[in-house]
């Protein structure tokens, strides 16, 4: 069985701003309730074919996997990819320009849990997709919160 979550955001930043701040592997811990560490194992900056590792809880275990970027169409598109661990997956990040000059952000996750049992895949699908929800949200304050952007700190 496969996951595919799709979640989405408006934030009152430009695509330039939002972009800059969440395609940085070194914001993910800030932005992400569940990343803990970040380590690149390829020197900055990102670029395809960079390789960053994670370390992250989710569920109440511990995740380490690293992930490599396939696709960077900065400020568009990134497209980070993992074949490691229990739950191989791909996360892509897309920006678009509202009408009125801000941001659409979309966060999708898509993989092949290993052990595919309906029921487990559907409750992390479920726990997944109430993570990315408040994961952007986090965003969206941080990048609204004050009158700096973070994606110049």
């Amino acid at each position: 069985m496969t996951v595919d979550i799709l979640t989405e955001i408006t934030i009152e930043r430009t695509v330039d701003e939002v972009a800059a701040y969440a395609a940085n592997p070194d914001h993910a811990p800030v932005w992400y309730a569940n990343i803990k560490s970040v380590e690149w194992k390829t020197p900055r900056p990102a670029v395809v074919g960079t390789r960053v590792a994670f370390v992250a809880h989710f569920l109440g275990r511990r995740l380490a996997y690293t992930y490599e970027i396939v696709e960077l169409l900065h400020p568009e598109r990134v497209v980070m990819r993992t074949a490691e661990g229990p739950f191989p997956m791909e996360t892509t990040y897309t920006w678009t320009a509202t009408p009125d000059g801000f941001t659409s952000m979309t966060l999708r996750n898509r993989g092949t849990p290993s052990r595919s049992r309906s029921l487990t895949v559907r409750l992390m699908a479920d726990a997944m997709r109430r993570a990315n929800r408040k994961d952007l949200a986090r965003l969206k304050a941080l990048l609204e919160g004050g009158r700096r952007s973070p994606a110049t700190e």
